[in-house]
């Protein structure tokens, strides 16, 4: 059995006469089968859009950048809007699962923090943290 290009988790797909005989010796009855994608390494599903997060370096999301970006049918180049953030979402339109109407991939960002794993990477993030006026939780103040 070939299963159709498509599908969504939760659908089911008919095999008609392929299911038991039919009571008194009548003709096979169908056979459902219901879809239950198993999970993948990059992409998560939601009906035919399709989710994948998206690592970026905090100067990507502050300056911009482009970026490859791994979809269903092969690699695109993203623009990262500068500014972005963690959890801001961009739509790649007709980049999901196929269909009539095709779904879209939605690319999430996650800001991946770099180790200060040497005193030049710590002498770094004290310089940045001496630059800036920033408060990440200012609007948290009670």
């Amino acid at each position: 059995m070939r299963i159709p290009a498509g599908v969504t988790q939760g659908q089911q797909i008919r095999l008609a006469g392929q299911g038991a005989p039919g009571i008194g010796g009548g003709p096979a009855g169908d056979l459902y089968l219901e879809v239950d994608l198993a999970p993948h390494p990059l992409f998560e599903t939601e009906g035919r859009d399709v989710l994948l997060r998206l690592p970026i370096a905090p100067w990507e999301a502050a300056l911009g950048a482009s970026v490859k970006v791994p979809t269903l049918a092969g690699a695109v180049t993203l623009k990262v809007p500068a500014g972005s953030q963690t959890g801001q979402r961009l739509r790649l339109k007709g980049r999901g699962l196929p269909g009539s109407p095709p779904g879209d991939e939605y690319v999430l960002f996650e800001i991946v923090v770099p180790p200060a794993d040497t005193e030049a990477a710590r002498e770094e993030y004290r310089r940045m943290a001496a630059a800036f006026a920033f408060d990440p939780r200012a609007k948290l103040r009670v």
